[in-house]
This record gives structure tokens, C-alpha cells and sequence, in this order.
């Protein structure tokens, strides 16, 4: 027999062993819900949601407050650090006490044991106590003293709808806890032992009893000074109940949808954050007198490329409708703020050099008509000032050359996922505010823009790295006319920053978005329901607030200029830009980006054949002549160009013999002038195109077309162009390279 009861002996010790190993779940407080908790980089709370279970009950705290730590433990388990979970003297008196009673004044339970009362919530029996008492003795063997202590002031409950330390301390203090004076430690100490029956609103003559007397002990103990101790007993009570903080509230609705019952620490700065949010504030109540109700702003670091401050609407103590719309986070049209995306992405492909020419006239891309701001023409600008100037006419001919599909997936990879619709759908409008985006991704973008400049490894994945391409699209931006209209460059003290601002179709939206080489600051005014305002534009409406929380961060030296390694010194061509061809009579040598070398070469320079005393272009090569160098620019942009270039010298005119008219060089083949046209069906219900042809004596010529003097192209070598006019009157009119016209005029029906 003893064989077999020592058998049996050994597997229940196993099985006691095996239970007592297995008795604690992982997590003791699995399927408790949490608040959202919200915090700036120093830990100050900008805000936080309730629990599932309406408490507010923030997740398990980092670390506890000493003084709080020393009241806790005198008040609840002086033996706490000496016991192994259970203190048999505690359970002990206990007994007695409640014995002598005759009903339950004591339970005898050490911390450990409270932790796994609280996580497991159930009747308090003596059963239960007993497997308290075995649980909390597998605790203390998995967790040390301060994780339990921290455990038990987590879930701890202190009066109301309020649970653990960290929720106590603001919701009672108004603060983390960090200065917490002996009185408001001793208050919370004995506040959690019975919190349902002393309260801060009721019971306060008990509450103040049962502090004053933890408070006596401890000095007791020796752990408060009696100069200390007497100043704790005339501090007042803890009084009603503070308000959460509410800073960022946009942000922390944001983590409560994508982070909910979770901590996060953001690197908001609350010193920036409580000044932007007065700034936005101010500016919102004046922009309402002009029918602007939203306005929304976004400050992020570039070294660390975190959001140092955030705005997702301003002044939320107005009651309107959609003030609680995170505006910073809502796709909106984008207007012209991708503008020095296309640039930057262009100089560092080789489309463009900084320089280049864009024709700035009349275009007409396939029925889609851009027109600039002001309604004016240069006929040909430069790209760094049709960038720095917003020039529409010139960006879609840029991203007309670049691709709008190549340019859209340049867009997805730097990071604007609110570009959802295939790439091919966005056209050319796409770089006028024919995409949404979010004011948080346009802000992300360019702040990594300006860290890749600085640091090349940053952000591998990012398409914009080349650091010649990147500092010649912020010095272009650093030309926008500011605000205020002052010349800035004339200003010692002024901060260089580079921005741009747009304003999309209908006066909905307006942009303003700049850097230095800190911080890059977003801007969004508007309304949320996406009505319009007279008065929207981005240069005036957001541009001002732009500069202003600019004046709310530290002065930023400007970017160091790029090394001769960042890229490629090549010849260009003073006049137009590219590069420099065997033509160009004035050259000079730039830093331009690596991939300049596949850039074009001036088209713009050419030889000429002259009469011998310069008067006259000669095309009779059986004359005698000289050659001359001219910069000419194709007539159309000649016709604006000249205008605004006083200095532009016109090429000699023609030689031609007196009965030698424009027929006689080009012809229309089709339409005839005066012909009646019906544009046909195609089968999806959309109008066709009619082929328009002409003839030309010299075939290699350059014919550049226009309808109703709006340009529409060139063609070479075959002079055929498709047209879809509307239906009613036009003309047509044909320019040769030597500026010889000729004109149909056609009705449409």
C-alpha cells in the first residue's frame, strides 16, 4: 500500500504544482477595456476617451508616484516588500477581528492579493479568498513588487467612473502627478479603500479623518517631517472633479479610432500645441465674417519627420456643422500645392533643366483648356518662376511632357494614399487640383523632402532624392511673393522659407504649405461641407496664417547650398535654359541634377542664313550670304514673349519676291475656308474629331496651330491635327517657323 499512496502523494503534488503554474492567466486583466489616452512628448495628457464600460480607466501606468507609493503601502500592506504574496499575521488578525464582530471588518489582503481580487471580480467568499491566497503567491513568483504595485494602482477603483492611479490623477489633480504634495497622496491612498462609501462629494469629514490619521503615520515612520506634516494637515481636500484635458481633440478622436484603450505618447509639443491652437483660433473667428468657417494646420519636425503640433479644426467651441471633421485628415482638392512635386520630380528626371523655357500662350490639350490666375500670357517663362509664380499653362505642358500616369505614380509612392482612383483618371488637371489629398500627406511629403536634402539615407523608399533637383525646388518656392508683399531678401532678421499655396476650382479650398529646414508648416481654410467663399484664396486666406505660425517657431538658418558632387556642372544656354547646343551664342556653366545629361538641347538657337549686309533672311541659297545666331522662339510665344523681353531681337524678315504671299508657301487641304462640319458620333455616345491637313512648300518646317487664338500645338514633317471645337463659329489659323499665317474659317455643327 505505501507504494501506491506514495504514488498517489507525488501526483497530487504534481498536479498542485501544474495548477499552481498554471493559474494565472497570461494577462490578469484580459477582456478589461481601456480609455484612449493621448499624451504630448513629455507625457502631459493632451486627451483621452472613456472605456468601453464608460470608466475612465487608462492603461497600466509606467510609474507611480513616491509619495503615493509610500502612502499606498502604509495604508494597505505595511509588510508588502517582506511577504511572499500572503501575510499569515494580516489573515490572522483578520480572523480575530472579524470573529470578535461577529461579521466580516477585515479581509486580511496583502496587494497580491487585491491584484488578483480586482482582476478576477468575483464574489468575496472565503473560497474565494482561499484562491486568492493561492494565486497571489504564483504572482509574486512571476512579477516583481513594482510590477504589482503598478498592476494594483492601475486597476485600483477611485470613486465614480474613475479607475487606476493615472485617471485619479487628472481627473482629481488636474495633472500627471509629478508634484504631488503628501495631502493629495494620502487622500488617494485611503480613497481607494472605500471609494463608494467616502466620496469626494460626500462623507468629506470621514475622508478627511482617515487621511489625516495615514498621514500621522507616516510621520510616525519617519517618512514626513513634522514641518512637512503640519503643513499637510491644513492643505484642503481634494475639491470637485477637473475636467479632461482637451488639446489636439481631432488627434486623440483619431487614435481612439485606430489606437482605442491604448497609451500612445506623440511628439506633440504642448507649448506649441496650446499657442497654435489660440493662433487658429483667433484667425478662425475672423475668417467666419467672411463666410470661412473651417480652418485646419499641421506642424511637423523634420529631424525626427513626427507632427510637433496638429489642428484638425479649429475653435470647436463654435457650434456649426462638420466641427468635428478632421479637416487635416479629409482628402480635399489639392489646387497648385503639388506644383513643386511635378518640378522637383521633373529637374531630377532630366525633363526639365531649373531654367527651361515653358511656353506660357494659349493651350488647348485635347478640349482641356488651362488659363493662369490673372488671365495673362508671357509666351515663354522660365520653370524655377512659372513654379515660384503658380503659372498654370506652363505646369500642364510640364506634366504634359512628364506623363500624368508617371507623375500620379510618383505622387502614390511619396506617400498620398487619398490618391485612390487609377492613374490614368486624373489627366492633366491633376497638377490644378484635379486629385484629393490630405493636408497631413502633403505636409509628410515635404518634410521628407527637406530630410531627405539634408540626409540622403533618410526615407529609402522615397522617390525624390536628388539633393540638386530638391534645393532648386525649395529656392524656387522661396520666391513666392509673400503675404504681405515685402521684399523679404531686404530683411536681415527674416526667416527664408519656402512655401506655395492653392486654391481649388470654386474658391473651396485654400492651401498654404512651407518650409525651412526644421519644420514644415500646413495650412487648410475652408468649410467642411466643401461650399465655397468669395473671398478663398490660398495666397490670402491661408498664406497669412502660414507666416504667422511660422513666427511661433525658432529662426532656421536656410539649406547649405549643394556640393559639386551632389550632381553634374554642364553648359546651358543663357537664353532658353537647356542645354547649351552649338547654336547657343551665350552659354554659362550650372550645377544641375545627375539626370541633366538627358535633358534636350536648346531648341530655341539657331543659325540663320543672312544677306550679306544683315538686312534680310535668306532662303535662295543661290544668293550670298552670312550666317547669324538668333534666339527665336516659335510665334506664338514670340507674339506674348516680346511683350514683357524688350531686349528680344526680332530675326531680319524674309527676302521673298514681291508676288510670293503665304498661299504660295501653304495650303489648306482640309477644311476649306468657309465649309460647314459635322463632328460625328462615336459609338459611346461621345463627339468625334475631324483631321485638319495642310500643305507646306518646305515639308521639315515647324507649323504651330491655333483655334480662335488659343494655341493648340505643333506638328512636323505631316502637318495633321485632330480638333474637337464646340459646336458654333472658329477659326483656324496655321504659322510657319518663319511667321508667315494663314486662316480658315469653319462652322460646327
Amino acid at each position: 500500500m505505501k507504494p501506491r499512496r506514495s504514488w498517489f502523494m507525488a501526483a497530487a503534488a504534481w498536479g498542485i504544482l501544474l495548477l499552481w503554474l498554471l493559474c494565472l492567466p497570461r494577462d490578469l486583466f484580459d477582456g478589461v477595456s481601456y480609455s484612449t489616452v493621448v499624451t504630448d512628448r513629455q507625457g502631459f495628457l493632451l486627451g483621452a476617451r472613456v472605456a468601453d464600460d464608460g470608466q475612465w480607466r487608462f492603461p497600466l501606468c509606467d510609474t507611480l508616484p513616491e509619495k503615493f507609493v509610500k502612502a499606498l503601502i502604509e495604508f494597505e500592506d505595511r509588510t508588502f516588500y517582506d511577504h511572499p504574496g500572503v501575510s499569515l499575521r494580516a489573515l490572522g488578525r483578520a480572523a480575530l477581528q472579524n470573529l470578535q464582530h461577529g461579521h466580516i471588518v477585515s479581509g486580511g489582503s496583502t496587494l497580491s492579493m487585491q491584484v488578483i481580487r480586482l482582476s478576477r471580480r468575483k464574489p468575496r467568499t472565503m473560497w474565494q479568498k482561499a484562491v486568492e491566497v493561492f494565486m497571489a503567491l504564483r504572482l509574486e513568483s512571476r512579477c516583481s513588487k513594482e510590477e504589482i504595485l503598478r498592476l494594483y494602482a492601475s486597476h485600483a477603483p477611485f470613486g465614480g467612473n474613475v479607475v487606476g492611479i493615472d485617471a485619479a490623477l487628472w481627473r482629481y489633480l488636474g495633472g500627471s502627478g509629478a508634484e504631488l504634495s503628501w495631502a493629495e497622496a494620502a487622500t488617494l491612498a485611503v480613497l481607494q479603500n472605500a471609494p463608494s462609501s467616502i466620496h469626494l462629494d460626500k462623507n468629506r469629514d470621514r475622508l478627511l479623518a482617515k487621511r489625516n490619521r495615514l498621514l500621522a503615520r507616516l510621520r510616525d515612520k519617519g517618512d514626513i517631517l513634522e514641518e512637512d506634516y503640519l503643513m499637510a494637515l491644513e492643505e484642503p481636500l481634494i475639491g470637485n472633479p477637473h475636467p479632461m484635458p482637451q488639446y489636439a481633440s481631432h488627434l486623440v478622436e483619431w487614435y481612439a479610432r485606430t489606437a482605442p484603450g491604448e497609451k500612445t505618447v506623440t511628439h506633440i509639443d504642448i507649448t506649441l500645441q496650446q499657442r497654435l491652437e489660440d493662433l487658429t483660433t483667433r484667425w478662425s473667428r475672423e475668417l467666419r465674417l467672411s463666410g470661412i468657417r473651417d480652418l485646419a494646420a499641421v506642424v511637423v519636425e523634420i529631424e525626427s519627420g513626427k507632427i510637433a503640433a496638429y489642428c484638425g479644426n479649429s475653435d470647436p467651441n463654435f457650434e456649426r456643422d462638420g466641427k468635428w471633421v478632421d479637416i487635416a485628415r479629409a482628402p480635399r482638392s489639392s489646387g497648385s500645392i503639388l506644383k513643386p512635386l511635378l518640378y522637383a520630380t521633373a529637374l531630377q528626371e532630366g525633363t526639365i533643366l531649373p531654367h527651361s523655357l515653358l511656353p506660357d500662350i494659349p493651350m488647348d490639350f485635347g478640349g482641356f483648356a488651362p488659363k493662369n490666375f490673372d488671365g495673362s500670357y508671357a509666351g515663354a517663362v522660365a520653370a524655377n518662376k512659372a513654379l515660384a509664380r503658380s503659372l498654370n499653362v506652363p505646369n500642364v505642358y510640364l506634366l504634359k511632357e512628364y506623363g500624368a500616369m508617371r507623375f500620379a505614380g510618383i505622387l502614390r509612392q511619396a506617400g498620398f494614399a487619398s490618391l485612390t482612383r487609377p492613374a490614368g483618371s486624373y489627366g492633366l488637371s491633376l497638377v490644378l487640383g484635379g486629385a484629393e489629398v490630405t493636408l497631413v500627406e502633403a505636409v509628410s511629403c515635404y518634410a521628407k523632402m527637406a530630410a531627405c536634402y539634408t540626409d540622403t539615407t533618410r526615407y529609402a523608399d522615397f522617390p525624390l532624392r536628388d539633393r540638386v533637383a530638391l534645393y532648386e525646388t525649395f529656392d524656387a518656392m522661396r520666391d513666392v511673393n509673400r503675404p504681405d508683399q515685402t521684399d523679404w531678401r531686404r530683411l536681415a532678421s527674416a526667416q527664408h522659407v519656402a512655401w506655395k499655396t492653392g486654391t481649388s476650382y470654386g474658391s473651396r479650398d485654400a492651401w498654404a504649405i512651407g518650409l525651412t529646414p526644421e519644420y514644415v508648416v500646413g495650412v487648410w481654410a475652408g468649410n467642411a461641407d466643401g461650399s465655397g467663399a468669395a473671398d478663398l484664396t490660398g495666397a490670402r486666406t491661408a498664406g497669412p496664417i502660414l507666416f504667422d505660425i511660422f513666427n511661433l517657431l525658432p529662426y532656421a538658418e536656410w539649406f547649405k547650398s549643394p556640393e559639386d558632387s551632389d550632381g553634374v556642372v554642364l553648359t546651358v544656354c543663357s537664353h532658353s535654359g537647356y542645354l547649351a547646343g552649338r547654336s547657343c551664342p551665350n552659354t554659362e556653366k550650372k550645377l544641375l541634377p545627375r539626370n541633366a545629361t538627358r535633358s534636350d538641347a536648346c531648341p530655341y538657337c539657331r543659325e540663320v542664313r543672312l544677306s550679306l549686309d544683315g538686312s534680310r533672311r535668306i532662303i535662295d541659297r543661290s544668293e550670298p550670304t552670312r550666317t547669324g545666331q538668333f534666339f527665336v522662339l516659335p510665334p506664338a510665344m514670340e507674339h506674348y514673349y516680346r511683350s514683357g523681353h524688350p531686349e528680344y531681337r526680332l530675326q531680319p524678315p524674309v527676302k521673298r519676291s514681291e508676288t510670293a504671299m503665304p498661299e504660295s508657301q501653304m495650303k489648306f487641304v482640309y477644311p476649306t475656308d468657309g465649309c460647314i462640319v459635322t463632328l460625328p458620333r462615336q459609338m459611346d455616345g461621345t463627339r468625334g474629331a475631324i483631321v485638319c491637313r495642310i500643305a507646306h512648300a518646305d515639308p521639315e518646317t515647324e507649323l504651330f496651330w491655333h483655334l480662335d487664338n488659343t494655341y493648340l500645338g505643333s506638328t512636323r514633317d505631316i502637318h495633321r491635327f485632330e480638333l474637337r471645337p464646340s459646336v458654333g463659329y472658329h477659326t483656324l489659323t496655321v504659322v510657319d517657323a518663319d511667321g508667315a499665317n494663314l486662316s480658315v474659317s469653319v462652322i460646327v455643327k
